[in-house]
């Protein structure tokens, strides 16, 4: 997909503030600090559309952003993972994110953001056992590839892959958002879940950047 249009639509708390216009989303589930907002930054060609924070933590809603006007969102789940939230708060996002993945038929693909550099978190594997069991279209994408040395990332994968419980066939995809690796595989991938305009693909990228207020992600 080429982006012309790239835009931060709301922060939202509940289903009553998700968008109504029935556009496919591609949701972004994976720890604080994963890389999420770098990589959403990376696949639109924007540095500063999804902020970024040494905060961890700092997410607190669902983040809407919307890919052209009539071609789909990418949705930021708040981290999760980060011990000085507080365990209501932690449960409060749990739900959040628990019925919008149960329950929202405009969903159309997880993205689960994984720290390649690293093996996966019980978080990480529960997240992912919890898609797999509900059988949601996934993609496990491993970020920071660009921090390990190129020799060792078939180690770091071979690890990734069996301790998730990646079978042949899952979708799996190295990622660098400071490189740009995976980035057209991914959009490939998107694609075939999302796409239902042949006309998004002769669009081109829009230097301006949007003016709504951006939130700060972790």
């Amino acid at each position: 997909m080429k982006v012309n249009i790239a835009e931060f639509i709301i922060s939202a708390v509940g289903p009553d503030q998700y968008p109504d216009d029935a556009l496919p989303e591609v949701a972004l589930a994976g720890r604080s600090n994963v890389g999420k907002s770098s990589l959403i930054n990376r696949m639109i060609n924007r540095k500063n559309l999804a902020r970024t924070s040494s905060t961890p933590g700092k997410t607190q809603h669902m983040n809407y952003y919307r890919i052209n006007e009539d071609s789909m969102y990418f949705v930021d789940f708040p981290g999760y993972g980060y011990a000085k939230v507080s365990k209501t708060q932690r449960a409060t996002w749990g739900k959040m994110v628990e019925k919008y993945l149960s329950e929202r038929d405009t969903l159309k693909l997880v993205l689960l953001i994984v720290d390649l550099r690293h093996p996966p978190t019980s978080n990480d594997k529960m997240m992912f056992d919890w898609l797999k069991h509900y059988d949601l279209p996934m993609c496990v994408v491993a970020t920071k590839a660009d921090k390990i040395p190129k020799t060792r990332w078939q180690k770091h994968i071979k690890i990734m892959k069996q301790e998730l419980g990646v079978l042949p066939g899952d979708n799996f995809i190295p990622f660098s958002s400071e490189i740009g690796l995976g980035k057209e595989e991914l959009w490939g991938l998107i694609d075939g879940y999302v796409l239902s305009s042949p006309d998004s693909e002769d669009a081109e990228i829009d230097g301006n950047e949007p003016q709504q207020e951006e939130p700060t992600e972790a």
